[in-house]
């Protein structure tokens, strides 16, 4: 199977990242991307080099799936660690296998130490858990690919406790953009409901506590979804199987075709078919399809299990946004969860990285009152917020006029460029928290930053990349932008380097004062060819 672009691209780094000595790496791939494909190739290449490949995953399911898909695009078959099931006397090299059955210590020390060479954990947000790292630690010296689609690097902090770099990734807002996902549109409906009561356990809320708070506002979420979901193939997510049950007969004398189905359901492949053939167009589950399970025509989730994991909004989520033939976009429907912390996940928190910019999105589609595209959103709530923190850099930037520091402050540089991505950045990994060296210090200060802000290695390495960038494609320099911006420049950091060039060389000539001819929050460069910064 030829791979996509991005594949190949992810496939590529992780084997860059493998060679250069990092064992421990990460490839973060929205739902629905293909990640199977991704480490199938992956696996190949190992096995092409003789190596022994581990696939680790918590579900049978996930290995099933796994195994299928490794068979299906490079040919290779697996033996199976599970249960009654070993690999132990197979010869083939991959073995798919169940953290449950390797993590207990009769059955893992059946096995050579050095026995795998490869471990490839699927959904490896569960791999921090005590049974994953007995596995991971045993296996110590073979070379370890996470995969997983967690959405933030909030997220990818717990899993940098253990993994050392990540390889590669592919975010959902450039997947949906390269169409290779579908459109996401959400809508808040106007119903609140009260968790105030609800406890809370391992990080995130009881599920038999929301089961209790949910029961009275069933009805009316029925309703609502007889507004939004008649004409769409609709997965509902709720805490428990009684909830889901009850739920599903509400929905039934509303008019929709409603099943439920639960772990214990003994036609639960039956009813899995019949819904993807159409026979019901609302299926409700307590959590059983948040992995392992794909229906590509899904085109309307409904999250009644509310959560603050984002890994697990993101599962919940990624069960609708696979393209299908005639499917426009997923709609998502949001609700008004009232709690006492502002720490539940919104459709949100599915592309923004940054806290701040989430919340103004929340507000806006909840002002809205009908579906939102989430990139749209996300691009509001960013401007209104960069709009926000404009005004207040505005009053900073007249504090230092009057320093006579040379060096820009990184906020100020950050804004300047209107980069995201810098403003908002966290370190996830060891390396990256530590403080930063003397060398990106003196590189920082040499180039027109002032470093004392910067507290960690990973926001240095990143400022400094950016700054090659920048000189690479011709745009202004930090000093640039701090001697403009002082006196009055907005966005002198999207300017070319020419142009600013070209203004301070006339205000230099007019003995330092602004030339009457130009109004500084008005004025905007002629764009000429860019020339590097040392020209």
């Amino acid at each position: 199977m030829k791979l996509r672009p991005y594949q190949e691209e992810a496939k590529k780094a992780i084997l860059t990242e493998w060679g250069k000595g990092i064992l421990k790496t990460l490839l973060v791939l929205p739902t629905g991307t293909g990640k199977t494909i991704v480490f199938s190739g992956v696996t190949e290449d190992c096995v092409r080099n003789g190596e022994r490949v581990l696939i680790l995953a918590h579900r049978g399911e996930l290995l099933d799936q796994a195994a299928d898909k490794l068979s299906k695009t490079t040919g290779l078959g697996c033996a199976t660690e599970k249960a009654d099931e070993t690999c132990l006397g197979s010869w083939f090299r991959v073995v798919v296998g169940s953290i449950q059955s390797l993590m207990r210590e009769k059955r893992l020390q059946q096995f050579p130490q050095d026995y795998f060479d490869s471990i490839i954990v699927d959904e490896a947000h569960h791999c921090i858990s005590d049974g994953y790292q007995k596995v991971l630690q045993y296996f110590g010296n073979a070379k370890v690919l996470g995969v997983t689609a967690t959405p933030d690097r909030g997220d990818m902090k717990n899993l940098g406790s253990y993994f050392e770099s990540l390889a590669y990734e592919y975010t959902l807002p450039k997947a949906i953009k390269e169409g290779f996902l579908s459109p996401i549109k959400a809508v808040t409906i106007p119903l609140k409901l009260d968790l105030t009561g609800v406890g809370q356990q391992a990080g995130d809320f009881k599920a038999a506590d929301l089961g209790n708070a949910l029961e009275p506002y069933l009805y009316q979420i029925a309703d609502e979804m007889v507004k939004y979901c008649m004409d769409r193939k609709t997965v509902v997510f709720l805490p428990l199987i009684k909830t889901s049950q009850k739920f599903t007969e509400i929905l039934a004398n509303k008019g929709f075709r409603s099943a439920e189905v639960n772990g214990e359901s003994a036609d639960r492949e039956r009813l899995l078919k019949d819904f993807d053939a159409g026979k019901y167009n609302v299926l409700c589950n307590s959590m059983l399809l948040t992995e392992g399970w794909d229906c590509p025509s899904v085109d309307c989730i409904v999250v009644l299990r509310p959560t603050k994991v984002r890994s697990l909004y993101s599962q919940m989520v990624g069960r609708g946004t696979r393209l299908n033939p005639g499917k426009d976009d997923l709609l998502l429907l949001d609700f008004l969860w009232h709690t006492e912390r502002h720490e539940l996940c919104h459709p949100a928190h599915l592309i923004c990285e940054n806290e701040e910019i989430a919340q103004k999105m929340t507000e806006n589609i909840e002002t809205a009152g009908c579906p939102v595209d989430i990139e749209l959103a996300e691009k509001q709530a960013t401007e209104d917020v960069v709009s926000q923190r404009e005004e207040a850099l505005a009053k900073v930037l007249q504090e230092m006029k009057h320093r006579k520091r040379k060096l820009v402050d990184p906020l100020q540089f950050e804004m300047s460029i209107q980069a995201e991505d810098l403003a908002n950045y966290v370190p996830a990994f060891g390396w990256e928290a530590g403080p930063p060296s003397d060398k990106q210090i003196q590189t920082l200060e040499k180039l027109g930053i002032f470093p004392d802000q910067i507290d960690n290695a990973g926001k240095a390495a990143k400022l400094l990349d950016r700054l090659d960038k920048r000189r690479t494609e011709g745009l202004t320099t930090p000093k640039q932008i701090r001697f403009l911006e002082s006196r009055g420049f907005d966005h002198v950091g999207t300017w070319q380097f020419e142009g600013a060039k070209n203004l301070i060389d006339r205000i230099a000539g007019n003995g330092w004062q602004i030339p009457r001819d130009i109004r500084p929050s008005e004025y905007k460069p002629e764009v000429n060819q860019h020339q590097d910064w040392g020209v």
